[in-house]
């Protein structure tokens, strides 16, 4: 593919506009007074589930006050006292601060031409989108639109309203299956594991100065 057909950018939040999603769960747990290992079971029990609550909760299916419910019953089963009202807001206090890099990198490519939206799968409504103004020409959040990645449809409709093809967008995930998925239906796509690291990759994607 010739670098010129290249037209959009599509990247998550969690992990690539902030800080990583470890990081925050590390602190939280710490000031909850949770072992890791423990938390990480009850994240592992809740994924394998048939009707998994948490990918209910990335569908909207699932309200947040509810899958708070649910989370605190079960770490409370592994013998912790843990209050259910406003545990998401606690978990994800540490994604509230944006980096400024990537949100000038996302200014800079929209200043280029290049189309550009974000894509996450949320865990509620805990997004400062106070901070991204001028950042993004379309926002997809997946409790908004009942998808969730790594699911095609949720690829998809972000093209959709891209107006580009998937083969025209390049997407960025910290997560790795999601990038897989995306590339699955014929997005590129771009493994986050730091700011320079990923800016030196669109860069040569794009054939453009990004810094």
């Amino acid at each position: 593919m010739e670098t010129s057909e290249l037209r959009g950018l599509i990247v998550d939040w969690g992990g690539v506009l902030t800080a990583p999603l470890d990081e925050a769960i590390t602190r939280w747990v710490a000031a909850e007074g949770i072992e890791l290992e423990a938390y990480a079971q009850v994240m592992r029990g809740l994924v394998d589930e048939a009707e998994s609550p948490i990918h209910e909760l990335e569908r909207g299916k699932l309200s947040p006050a509810e899958f708070e419910q649910v989370l605190a019953a079960r770490l409370r089963g592994q013998g912790l006292q843990i209050e259910a009202d406003g545990l998401l807001a606690r978990m994800l206090e540490g994604l509230q601060a944006l980096s400024e890099d990537m949100v000038g990198l996302l200014r800079r490519a929209r200043a280029a031409g290049l189309r550009t939206a974000l894509l996450s799968n949320s865990w509620g409504e805990h997004y400062p989108e106070h901070l991204w103004i001028g950042a993004f020409d379309e926002v997809v959040i997946s409790g908004r639109v009942g998808m969730r990645k790594p699911e095609p449809e949720i690829f998809e409709h972000t093209c959709r309203l891209l107006e580009l093809p998937p083969q025209q967008c390049v997407f960025v995930d910290d997560m790795r299956v999601n990038v897989l998925g995306a590339a699955q239906l014929g997005l590129v796509g771009v493994h986050f594991t730091s700011y320079q690291e990923t800016v030196q990759e669109l860069e040569i994607l794009f054939g453009l100065d990004l810094r």
